[in-house]
């Protein structure tokens, strides 16, 4: 292969692992719970679950790499790891590794391991993944389930087939994501202004609400430290109902063991249902502050009528608030000064990964701050 030969295979394969990776991410994006695998081979999946959680770093960059460059040219033999493998289907893994599987590791949190070498390794410096050079591998059970997945692959020989397979390696990479520790860059200064256009950014993504609670959850939490107002600020994940969790609200703030002020987050307009139903709650456990935090400043069809409960329910002792986050946010981002916006902006990392939530969240974050 020449070195532009070479060069064009390697530009296919960045280009062809950038689409799959991103229909993957589509896929996890777009549905609920996205359990179901792309393959019908139990068996198959279990081996590539074990290649890429093997204690061996090294194998985690084998199946990526081999069955990339099989995908973008089936002529290819996935078992070869050299030119000097003796088959027609012989070619230079290690580069595609290098050139394109490590750049992508890096991208994602380093989720294969962060190898910045990984074919230069003992373990695959050889001409190639067969049964012949078993006997110089440390964990021989996890070079057997390379070996398996490869054959399996070569014995089908079918284009299909191996791109299947390698959205399966994808799919169960893009699982391991949510174990990764994601790293959130904030910075040493961060402006008014600055801060504002930060969290437009990033709650001008749709995620079902789960942005906007953990940045209001950072939030109240910020305000309970800097301001003595709260000694605790809960809630539960964005997809757990309120009363299945034991929640009387999305939020709960606490101070001096009893519930003092509910929050119910909202990405739409608020309806009198809604209000209706958290009202009766609040006065059956006789909490008399409630807020609503709508992230849309669209009005709501049903604003007479709220507004209309809101002063009766005054009358009665119960508190209602409603605002929109970005009104609400300001004030208090202007008090907190920049050492209390420091705070804040490291809190919504910390919320993000003690509810686990969705790594596309996570990282949006992250480069957000990074850009910062």
């Amino acid at each position: 292969m020449t070195q532009t030969t070479r060069d064009s295979f390697i530009h296919v394969c960045q280009r062809h692992l950038d689409k799959s990776w991103q229909d993957i991410i589509r896929l996890f994006e777009t549905n609920d719970d996205p359990s179901a695998p792309l393959i019908n081979h139990p068996d198959l999946i279990a081996l590539i679950q074990g290649c890429l959680t093997s204690k061996i770093k090294t194998y985690h960059y084998v199946l990526p790499t081999q069955l990339l460059a099989k995908s973008v040219d089936p002529s290819l033999d996935a078992h070869s790891i050299q030119t000097a493998y003796n088959s027609p289907g012989a070619f230079d893994a290690r580069t595609v590794a290098h050139m394109v599987i490590v750049p992508f590791d890096q991208a994602n949190h380093r989720v294969l391991g962060g190898s910045p070498e990984p074919y230069v390794n003992n373990p695959v410096r050889i001409p190639a993944i067969t049964a012949e050079y078993r006997s110089q591998q440390k964990s021989k059970a996890d070079w057997d389930k390379l070996i398996a997945v490869l054959d399996a692959v070569e014995q089908v020989n079918n284009p299909d087939f191996t791109q299947h397979v390698f959205d399966q390696i994808l799919f169960e990479i893009y699982k391991l994501l949510a174990n990764v520790a994601v790293i959130y860059p904030t910075p040493n200064r961060i402006s008014l202004r600055g801060i504002q256009n930060l969290l437009d950014a990033y709650l001008t993504v749709s995620s079902g609400g789960e942005r906007m609670e953990a940045v209001t959850t950072a939030l109240f939490q910020t305000i309970g430290e800097e301001f003595g107002l709260f000694d605790q600020v809960k809630r539960e994940k964005v997809n757990a109902a309120d009363a299945s969790s034991g929640m009387l609200a999305d939020i709960e703030c606490w101070s001096n063991g009893r519930i003092v002020l509910l929050i119910e987050v909202k990405d739409r307009a608020l309806t009198l249902m809604q209000l209706d139903s958290k009202v009766d709650l609040a006065r059956s456990r006789q909490i008399a502050e409630i807020l609503f935090l709508t992230q849309s400043g669209e009005p709501s069809a049903d604003d007479e009528q709220i507004s209309s409960r809101i002063v009766s329910e005054f009358s009665s002792g119960q508190n209602i608030y409603i605002a929109n986050f970005g009104d609400f946010s300001l004030g208090i981002l202007i008090l907190l000064g920049e050492k209390g916006r420091r705070n804040f902006v490291s809190k919504v990392g910390q919320e993000l990964d003690r509810v686990n939530a969705r790594i596309a969240h996570r990282k949006a974050w992250a480069q957000l701050l990074k850009e910062a």
